[in-house]
């Protein structure tokens, strides 16, 4: 069964363009400058796996025609990968029955201690903390391997913890495909779990240093290092035009763009 990797969002925290309109160096005529928050969705059959809850979450998912959300896999416990969250609610309901029905479906969503208690701080009504609103999310904490799904859609997962500025993120390693959307973390070239990949989705930020994101020569660096048969780059901000990237990046390295699939 062919299993996707669908990038619904490439861009930093603050997208591109920005809320005041600014596009930085991006062209605006581009369509693939137009960049919504950082998150992806693993799709198996009827198995749909979402990486991160973004602030842009609900048109990622309406403007790919996604109408059913399996569960949730956290990077790190940030506002642009998590406060999508509540968006999720109206995969909860079974037919068209009311937010209020008793009986909906809960989404089971995965993220480390830290994420998941954070998670269910900000959204406490999401996880049934709150008597009025009804549950629609399960908190739990991952584990270094895991799987999700049934039988023949099934996806299995491993984990490892990265640097990203003060904080770790998971980095999930599944199908040769490894998702590193937020890291400055310069030892995983020493980490055999990340050599022999098929896809390395990669943090890119900007030209310059940044003390929470790869910058572009380390992304490559990177790159030149674990040697995957193809890096995309994402969580681009507006400083990186998609076709200043495409015109000096090497053949295997490609800049992500809104709704990019990749066939993993």
């Amino acid at each position: 069964m062919k299993t996707k990797l669908l990038i619904l969002g490439c861009g930093n925290s603050m997208g591109v363009p920005r809320i005041d309109g600014y596009w930085g160096n991006c062209n605006k005529n581009n369509k693939k400058n137009f960049r919504t928050r950082c998150s992806a969705i693993i799709i198996k059959g009827f198995n749909n796996i979402l990486i991160d809850t973004s602030p842009d979450i609900k048109n990622q998912l309406y403007n790919n025609k996604i109408s059913t959300v399996s569960s949730v896999i956290f990077t790190h416990e940030h506002a642009d990968q998590t406060n999508g969250l509540f968006e999720l609610r109206p995969f909860t309901f079974k037919n068209k029955s009311s937010y209020f029905k008793k009986n909906n479906r809960i989404i089971d969503v995965y993220g480390n201690a830290k994420t998941i208690k954070l998670l269910r701080k900000r959204f406490d009504y999401c996880f049934g903390q709150n008597s009025i609103y009804p549950q629609i999310v399960r908190s739990n904490i991952i584990k270094k391997k895991f799987s999700l799904g049934k039988k023949s859609e099934k996806i299995h997962f491993q984990t490892i913890n990265v640097k990203h500025g003060l904080i770790k993120s998971v980095a999930y390693i599944f199908n040769k495909t490894a998702y590193l959307s937020d890291c400055n973390d310069l030892s995983i070239v020493k980490k055999k779990e990340f050599q022999n990949l098929k896809y390395l989705i990669l943090d890119c930020l900007k030209i310059d240093k940044n003390y929470a994101h790869f910058n572009l020569k380390e992304s490559l660096y990177i790159h030149n290092h674990l040697k995957p048969q193809k890096t995309i780059l994402t969580n681009l901000h507006s400083d990186l035009d998609y076709d200043y990237l495409r015109s000096r990046l090497p053949k295997n390295v490609f800049p992500a763009y809104d709704g990019l699939e990749l066939i993993i």
